[in-house]
């Protein structure tokens, strides 16, 4: 099992209802994708003193924000991944895409997973490129 973030854990029990459900599976589907990813809470402020929780593989794969009225998965590199599935349904407009799960939407896991999946190998390979980059 992946070492699990408290800060995300205390995210999770202080939304509680759908919204904290929501995205305690949206949690489990991105360890589900990639073992290896890791995950931590970043950006607090006064506006949102929970921050956002945040998934790691080689750099950002996805951030997890809980909104008023949903919560929203953003791909910060959303624009160069596939999404066959068209899960992307917000912040379609620049680099970054996001998924926003609203009370009573089914999370297609399968597709998900492939999308976290994409995010990593994205990652991975700019590392990869890199490194080749400075010999």
């Amino acid at each position: 099992m992946p070492e699990r973030s408290p800060g995300i854990d205390a995210m999770i029990s202080k939304t509680p209802g759908r919204r904290g459900a929501a995205l305690a599976k949206l949690r489990k589907i991105v360890h589900e994708a990639d073992p290896g990813i890791t995950e931590e809470v970043k950006w607090r402020r006064p506006s949102n003193p929970l921050g956002a929780a945040v998934w790691e593989h080689d750099g950002i794969v996805c951030i997890g924000i809980v909104l008023k009225e949903r919560v929203r998965l953003s791909f910060a590199a959303g624009a160069s991944l596939p999404d066959p599935h068209k899960l992307f349904n917000a912040q379609l407009e620049g680099k970054s895409r996001a998924i926003d799960v609203h009370e009573g939407d089914k999370i297609d896991e399968t597709a998900l997973k492939a999308l976290v999946r994409s995010a990593v190998r994205r990652n991975l390979d700019k590392v990869r490129k890199a490194k080749t980059a400075r010999g």
